[in-house]
């Protein structure tokens, strides 16, 4: 092959402006084509083949209920529940508007259906309870309608007391009542943050978390040409709630989860200090050319080299592929990352060349000639690994393949033209002293005396190693890749309990409602499964006993909720002197009746004396926070008592049509038993549910048969680019030792990679798992430049300019990706673990085991 790369550097370093000027003119049409061209998607389903049986179901399940996809879940909490109710009404209502950006609003066990018959979705003997309760109670509903103020809650207590008085209720039961009141106006009366919830007070208990929370999923309308596609819907969300001042008016904050704002903030979280990153990685990887080249021009060259093939490559995978996804897009950092090891190789060839002869064009020629052949099989090889993924079913990285395994053909083309024709135009000054590094010296007789004894210390380490696979594990849970303190995945973990959010699930598509009826009890006698949901679960049971029930308590608070006369609002004076009579009934009441109920009817009564001679803005503020509750609380009680018979074709349209498609199939959902944060768990769950329900699809199995896919195809690419590049290996070598020689360090230098994760705890996952290819392609390339330096009869090579060349191309490309081990964002920073891992271990297998698993040289005759 010299005599061809001869001619080749001869015309480039003679036409030279001819070879620069068309050149960059090619490189600066490709890059305007990027500018007018570049199309991102990034919907991740567009990753995996669409032809995958798992896949066609997740199809189906969308076709059938589009609804349930593009979901932002807004979680709205408040300190109490009447607050939450309030501000999720008016954020509903507001959103409504926005039917551009937000195609479906709906509020998952809310809205005016189960505002009417949430009672019928109790047990019956809470409805018995909680009717009971509440026509007891009509002396107290009756006054607090008719007067719903300070004087009004005053008069209210009193009946309380009477109660007391008479024998007719505990003061001991009213403890919990009275702390209640007695904290918030002590709050009040101390300018603190004060709420009071009626519904906690009826609760007689603490509330639960997920009692203060309040759910609206929005659809939203996706724009995936852009980094974050739901990026418009989300600020609109956050605007409404900034607009409404619903922190200000109801102390509530809006957190948004969900697919949607969880692909944008972990799109956010790569890029966040992605600037500084890349500047300072600019620097070290100019520190570490300087260091391997120690000349400013031939950086340069290599800089305008690199630049033009970055450009020409852009633009032929976007003619290959029309857009980039999420995983080829990194196509850049790879052909960064392989393409300036060529450009180091070719110009650490010349810099030995230059040191020998002083004539530039006979030095680029004679570099060329003596590093075209490992350059050109380097390239190949790299490339073949790079389109091993093209049959793959994982359609993200075989565009990355296509699109890498193109540029490393250029990026070889533009080392051999282009580079050679700006070194020539550059003219860097002549090498003074020879590379290489006379200090490994020691290093290289130690290898080859030692040789036997290294290479078996050396394999039976690694043998040793070899059941420490069998623990590697592969991280399917894609949450474990993205930051815990951004919002909406801090929202998805609070949240994972909750049933109400129903995540993780699974989805069972029945072809009509009696089989998904049929199917539930079946599902729902796994060990593995918590709940099952289908339609049928929203008509209530025992309806005719609840409804009597609650028919009676309607029929008792009748006049109560709707008197004829109100109370004419109190004045200021009217009011302080309720407040005073109230603590002096509570101070003689506790005198009366010792205990624990004493003790807090005195702290209520000291507080309400104290509120009476305080400023009236302060009572006022009172008044609000103790009414304000009071009217949702009653207008709530209203519409419960309201209830009617539910039977499937009475329930609403938009409920129906969430489980029941306008075909007739019908949906069963499946919730785990068991901690959803413990990835067996869901591991065992969703396999378990898919030997019971073959066409079951969502959340842990889609998250499951993903994973399958990913490593399914890294392995088939793998052990394709294995058999491409030792066929490439063989037609270029012609000797199976050779091959075997080049192969088996690259094989070494990825088990003893896998051994390492193992040992430090490192998992595969979705993100890191792109770090193989990079060790395939770097590896291959590290272990061609020895193999044919040794097959030249090249001795000694760690003191060769080779070395140095392959160290310090290794250094760059660990410049350009360790950077990421430091980012925010847990998958890239594991990306960043891995690829350094990778690179030590190559580097490794090149520099210091492939001398020794080579020996010296074959003669002349036997090369």
């Amino acid at each position: 092959m010299k005599p061809t790369f001869a001619q080749i550097l001869g015309f480039c370093t003679r036409y030279t402006w001819l070879v620069i000027v068309t050149s960059v003119l090619l490189g600066v049409l490709s890059g305007i084509y990027v500018s007018q061209h570049f199309s991102i998607t990034t919907d991740i389903d567009k990753l995996i083949s669409s032809d995958l049986p798992f896949r066609q179901r997740e199809l189906a399940l969308e076709t059938a209920f589009p609804q349930r996809s593009d979901l932002i879940l807004i979680v709205v909490e408040a300190p109490t529940p009447e607050l939450a109710s309030q501000a999720t009404a008016l954020l509903a209502d507001r959103l409504s508007e926005r039917s551009e950006l937000l195609s479906s609003l709906r509020e998952p066990g809310g809205g005016e259906f189960f505002r009417r018959n949430g009672l019928l979705f109790l047990p019956t003997a809470e409805v018995e309870r909680t009717a009971h309760g509440l026509s007891e109670a009509e002396p107290l509903i009756a006054t607090l309608v008719a007067d719903p103020s300070l004087r009004g809650l005053s008069d209210a207590l009193a009946l309380g007391l009477v109660g007391v008085r008479r024998g007719q209720l505990a003061l001991d039961d009213m403890t919990t009542t009275l702390t209640m009141a007695a904290q918030t106006i002590e709050n009040i009366l101390a300018g603190r943050p004060a709420y009071f919830s009626w519904r906690a007070l009826l609760a007689g208990k603490p509330l639960e978390p997920s009692d203060l929370r309040r759910f609206i999923e929005a659809q939203a309308v996706l724009d995936f040409s852009v980094l974050e596609p739901g990026n418009a819907p989300t600020t609109a969300i956050r605007q409404a709630a900034a607009d409404l001042k619903l922190a200000e008016r109801f102390a509530a904050r809006v957190r948004l989860t969900g697919l949607v704002p969880m692909a944008d903030e972990e799109f956010a979280t790569v890029r966040e200090g992605a600037a500084v990153n890349t500047i300072g990685t600019l620097v070290i990887v100019l520190v570490i050319l300087w260091l391997a080249l120690r000349s400013g021009r031939i950086i340069l060259a290599v800089f305008i080299n690199l630049l033009v093939g970055l450009a020409i490559t852009s633009a032929l995978g976007l003619m290959m592929v029309g857009a980039l996804n999420l995983i080829s897009i990194a196509f850049a950092v790879l052909f960064v990352g392989l393409g300036v090891d060529f450009g180091i190789q070719y110009s650490v060839r010349y810099r030995t060349e230059r040191h020998e002869i002083d004539d530039i064009r006979t030095a680029l020629v004679r570099a060329g000639e003596n590093a075209g052949a490992p350059l050109t099989l380097a390239a190949a090889a790299t490339a073949a690994g790079f389109l091993s993924f093209l049959p793959t079913d994982y359609r993200g990285v075989s565009e990355l393949g296509q699109i890498a395994g193109t540029g490393m053909v250029i990026a070889f083309v533009t080392s051999i033209t282009l580079l050679p024709a700006l070194l020539m135009v550059l003219r860097p000054r002549s090498e003074a002293e020879p590379l290489g590094y006379r200090s490994l010296a020691p290093v290289d007789r130690f290898l080859d005396r030692a040789r036997i004894p290294v290479l078996i210390t050396t394999g039976v380490v690694v043998v040793a190693g070899l059941p420490l696979l069998f623990h590697l594990r592969f991280d399917f849970n894609p949450i474990n890749l993205r930051s815990p303190h951004v919002e909406s995945v801090a929202t998805f973990l609070d949240l994972r309990n909750d049933p109400k959010t129903g995540s993780p699930s699974i989805n069972v598509i029945t072809s009509s409602l009696s089989e998904a009826a049929a199917t539930a009890p079946r599902l729902a006698a796994l060990p593995v499964v918590g709940r099952v949901m289908t339609l049928n679960d929203f008509v209530p049971q025992d309806q005719p006993r609840k409804l009597g029930l609650i028919r009676a308590a309607a029929a008792a608070l009748a006049d109560a909720l709707k008197p004829d006369t109100r109370r004419a609002p109190p004045t200021d004076a009217e009011n302080v002197e309720a407040l005073a009579n109230a603590a002096e009934d509570l101070t003689q009441v506790a005198a009366a009746k010792p205990g624990k109920g004493a003790a807090a009817a005195q702290r209520l009564g000291a507080a309400l004396s104290q509120l009476s001679k305080t400023a009236l803005s302060v009572r006022e503020r009172a008044q609000k926070t103790f009414v304000s509750p009071l009217n949702t609380s009653l207008a709530e009680l209203s519409q419960l008592l309201q209830a009617q018979p539910i039977s499937l074709e009475a329930l609403p349209a938009e409920l129906a049509r969430d489980w029941v498609a306008p075909d007739g199939r019908a949906r069963v959902q499946v919730l785990p038993n068991g901690d959803p944060n413990d990835n067996e768990i869901l591991r065992n769950f969703a396999r378990t549910v898919s030997a019971a329900a073959p066409n079951a699809i969502g959340g842990p199995i889609s998250i499951l048969e993903f994973g399958n896919v990913v490593v399914r195809a890294f392995i088939e690419a793998g052990c394709w680019a294995l058999l491409t590049i030792a066929i490439l290996l063989w037609i270029a070598l012609r000797r199976l030792s050779d091959v075997l020689l080049t192969l088996v360090p690259l094989i070494l230098a990825g088990v003893v990679t896998l051994e390492l994760c193992v040992l430090i705890g490192l998992p595969l996952n979705f993100a890191n798992i792109i770090a193989l290819p990079l060790l395939l392609g770097v590896g291959v390339a590290f272990k061609i430049y020895y193999i044919m330096a040794w097959r030249a009869g090249q001795t000694n090579l760690l003191q060769t300019s080779l070395t140095r060349a392959v160290i310090f191309s290794a250094m760059t490309t660990a410049s350009a990706f360790g950077s990421l081990w430091f980012s925010s964002h847990p998958g890239t920073s594991s990306m960043g673990k891995l690829l350094a891992l990778s690179l030590i271990c190559t580097l490794a297998a090149a520099v210091l085991f492939q001398p020794a698993l080579m020996g010296r040289p074959r003669g002349a005759g036997d090369a």
